[in-house]
């Protein structure tokens, strides 16, 4: 079991609980649906729930009536804390002692997403200016720390992607931690995107210099997009710089000619609750389309209409079931 895969199922068993707190009683039926059918699809997320229930009843100090049946954490909570925020709290607190408990987080280390200095919840953009004037947009479920100081600025990017628009100081140099790579700038826009072990920078304006430790630092111009790994920075390839500035501002997804698992897995990331598909049985199809990511649940409906082997079905707000029982040749 990854540590990565136990982060992740983590802070998803997480807002699986904020959801159950919805104010809404169909909201609060649909979410324990899809809470219990997220924890059947895989045993991590069995696991990783109960340790998480188990965590809330204690910091709940719940305590069941002699003989009395054992109710799900969630009941409990919804009895002693009504009030969402104490409830996020709790989630939150659990989320990170299961993290602890698990081993995916080293001694004294930060749980990454859940205590980044700003964060964009699924499915919400958000942008902020900095104390030096730039101004940083963070797409859904993104996260970044900021540490500015009298020599450099500094923005670590934590999960998900980023359009920064740097203020100028040639003074202090404005920095982006990927983890991969320290992307150096003075005054210029660009996106990241951490994508696994993989960061993708592009380009929109001016320049930026990319370091990958023990390797060359490479300039990357605007126009230009790079992958970059532990091995270095990847080639250079041209975008279009204003259609990705387009797609940033409208919240598009622009994919061109790309297998549909990987369009399913970028319409994941901007949805509450799990989108489950086979990607061995969707392999041959291919997609070419411009989605909305502010309204993934449009954008499905936009695949079925250009994909009419794909079936799609929404078993609960919080659970959609993607499949293809007549995959044939794919149509763009």
């Amino acid at each position: 079991m990854s540590g990565t895969r136990t982060d992740i199922a983590a802070e998803q068993a997480a807002r699986w609980i904020v959801q159950l707190s919805a104010d809404d009683p169909a909201e609060r039926d649909m979410a324990r649906a899809g809470f219990a059918a997220w924890k059947a699809a895989d045993p991590l997320h069995a696991t990783v729930a109960a340790g998480m229930e188990n965590l809330l009843l204690q910091l709940s100090a719940v305590r069941e009536p002699a003989g009395g049946d054992h109710r799900p954490a969630r009941a409990a909570l919804a009895a002693i804390a009504p009030k969402r925020r104490r409830l996020r709290q709790l989630a939150a607190a659990s989320a990170v002692a299961v993290l602890a408990l698990t081993g995916t987080l080293a001694l004294g280390e930060r749980p990454a997403y859940l205590l980044a200095d700003l964060r964009s919840p699924t499915g919400q953009w958000q942008t902020h200016t900095l104390a030096d004037g730039s101004h940083i947009t963070l797409a859904g479920n993104s996260a970044v720390n900021v540490r500015f100081n009298g020599g450099e600025r500094h923005v670590e990017l934590v999960r998900g992607d980023i359009l920064v628009d740097v203020a100028k100081d040639a003074q202090r140099p404005f920095i982006v931690d990927s983890k991969q790579a320290a992307i150096r700038a003075l005054g210029t826009r660009f996106t990241v995107r951490r994508e696994g072990g993989t960061t993708i920078l592009s380009m929109l304006e001016s320049k930026v210099l990319a370091q990958v430790p023990q390797h060359p630092a490479v300039v990357v111009q605007a126009g230009q997009r790079t992958r970059i790994t532990d091995d270095g920075v990847g080639p250079l390839t041209s975008i279009d710089a204003a259609s990705v500035q387009d797609a940033w501002r409208a919240r598009q997804l622009v994919v061109d000619d790309l297998p549909l698992a990987q369009v399913l897995d970028e319409l994941a990331r901007h949805r509450p609750g799990q989108l489950h598909y086979d990607r061995a049985q969707i392999a041959g199809i291919r997609v070419a389309a411009v989605l909305p990511l502010d309204d993934t649940d449009k954008a499905l409906q936009l695949l079925i209409d250009n994909f009419p082997q794909l079936r799609i079905r929404m078993l609960t707000r919080y659970l959609v079931m993607v499949d293809a029982p007549d995959t044939g040749t794919a149509k763009k």
